[in-house]
């Protein structure tokens, strides 16, 4: 069997930016699990695994386009201070939970610059611009269920919805 569309695949993976830095890894003995051919992954990376069998091991790099993008400049936005609760002590590259109160939406944010006039929040995706170097390993795979099909995603141990 071969990773393709409607299986659910077991994958320990390396995850290294261009400067060689770990930033993220799952181990074969708790691997990532996802329903392939549902989105559940970047596109660029699901598409390197499509083929690979159990115990298949490659090198991957992922450029921006198909992971999490090119930085995009219009998603800067300058927040005045008086917006900030007064007892947050704001600092360059903390993290920010928002809601869009027009959407309700929330959205992750980091403080990309601290102004005078306020902070500068970028909402990109914190490795948008990044090209992604995995070292991945397919360590099972399976038959999704049909909950798994219509649900769009692997359905694990600890699954809750």
């Amino acid at each position: 069997m071969a990773v393709a569309d409607g299986l659910v695949v077991s994958l320990a993976y390396t995850l290294r930016l261009d400067d060689g830095e770990e930033i993220d890894s799952a181990a074969s003995d708790d691997p990532l699990v996802y329903l392939h051919g549902a989105g559940n992954i970047i596109p660029g990376l699901e598409d390197a695994l499509s083929g690979m069998k159990i115990g298949d091991v490659r090198s991957v790099s992922v450029s921006p386009v198909d992971a999490y993008g090119d930085i995009d400049e219009d998603a800067f936005e300058l927040v005045p201070y008086d917006a900030f609760p007064a007892d947050v002590d704001l600092e360059e590259g903390m993290g920010l939970s928002m809601v869009d109160n027009n959407t309700g939406q929330q959205m992750d944010a980091y403080i990309s610059e601290l102004r005078d006039d306020g902070a500068l929040l970028d909402l990109n995706h914190p490795l948008a611009g990044e090209t992604l170097h995995f070292t991945v390993e397919i360590v099972g795979l399976r038959r999704a269920t049909t909950d798994e099909i219509a649900h769009g995603h692997a359905h694990t141990a600890d699954h809750t919805h």
